[in-house]
């Protein structure tokens, strides 16, 4: 079983460092997102529309009106995360997402865009 890294958080993201990152993210050099614990951070600033954010641990992150379209979600959770406006892949169903905010459970993303 894969393990969360719950005890650090990117510095880049809880340093909320979001033209860093999205300077990164458009040199192809965004750092490795999968698996960490981004719980209670504000990513409206980061481009994560292509964020490979497997396993990632969102609990109370906020989410309002960010691009997740071409994201992979598969095995996330977002449990109490604000998500109002956030566009999400169109393999993650509905159901997925509603369960994950009320109850915690992982994502399961059937297919990529």
């Amino acid at each position: 079983m894969l393990e969360i890294k719950r005890s650090i958080k990117p510095r880049i993201m809880l340093e909320e460092s979001g033209e860093t990152y999205n300077n990164l993210v458009s040199k192809d050099r965004a750092p490795d997102l999968t698996y960490q614990n981004l719980s209670d951070l504000d990513l409206r600033l980061f481009n994560l529309k292509n964020a490979n954010l497997t396993g990632c641990y969102l609990r109370g992150a906020n989410l309002g009106g960010v691009d997740l379209s071409e994201a992979t979600l598969d095995g996330a959770s977002i449990k109490n995360a604000y998500i109002s406006g956030c566009f999400f892949p169109r393999g993650l169903a509905a159901v997925e997402i509603q369960l994950s905010v009320e109850r915690g459970m992982r994502m399961r993303q059937s297919g990529k865009s």
